[in-house]
């Protein structure tokens, strides 16, 4: 059984050792199963499965009934193996034109708008963006009563320079409605400008979300070209 074996060989622990794209097809289908039977652990559970189905290609095709037809793989799990597949399939299909694409300091605004109009907190954001200013990923990096100490460069680039991204664009919101930039804001926003330009990675702007409206950095001449 998974609890029998070192540490080190356990699925969970060996991906959170490893991480993902270290991990083997087996220790990935084990964290699907979750559970291996009374009398087989996971991992030789998972074993058996791409044994089976012909390996991860084939486990792609299986339909459910034909999932359940082996041996210690119940409906349950046969789901759990098919949303995975399904979900990488769904990913695989992104097509990089359906990324939202930053043309303007209104596209970055209206991008957060809805999902940040109505916070009661200030939450301090990133945008990641790649050469043609399409949007990579998303992060918050800080919620709380913003201030240059707590906002750091380090914290901002980490992940861009992680993804090897091109570009950033913060954001955060102020709960009062009004997006006038605070002279904190301000600071921060320089503060961010210089690190980029150290890094290499240029910070594109710093927009101020209020109530259905928004302050961009950029626009108003804070932050230079």
């Amino acid at each position: 059984m998974v609890r029998d074996l070192p540490m080190e060989e356990r699925p969970r622990e060996r991906i959170l050792a490893i991480g993902t794209s270290q991990a083997s097809h087996a220790d990935l289908i084990a964290i699907l199963l979750r559970t291996g039977t009374t009398n087989e652990s996971v991992l030789s559970l998972a074993d058996r499965v791409l044994v089976q189905t012909g390996g991860i290609r084939g486990l792609a095709e299986m339909t459910l009934d034909e999932l359940i037809g082996i041996h210690g793989i119940g409906p349950a799990k046969a789901v759990q193996l098919l949303a995975g597949v399904e979900l990488g399939r769904r990913i695989a299909r992104i097509q990089p034109e359906e990324r939202y694409k930053i043309r303007c300091p209104h596209d970055a605004a209206d991008y957060v708008m809805e999902e940040m109009r109505y916070l009661k907190q200030e939450h301090f954001v990133c945008l990641l963006l790649d050469t043609k200013h399409q949007i990579l990923g998303k992060k918050t990096i800080f919620v709380g009563t913003l201030n240059a100490s707590i906002v750091h460069p380090r914290e901002v680039f980490r992940e861009g320079i992680r993804r090897g991204v091109a570009a950033v664009i913060c954001l955060h919101n102020h709960p009062s409605g009004d997006p006038t930039p605070s002279r904190e804001d301000i600071q921060i926003t320089h503060r961010l400008a210089e690190a980029g330009e150290v890094l290499g990675i240029p910070l594109l702007d710093h927009v101020v979300i209020g109530d259905q409206t928004y302050y961009s950095m950029k626009e108003k001449g804070i932050l230079s070209s």
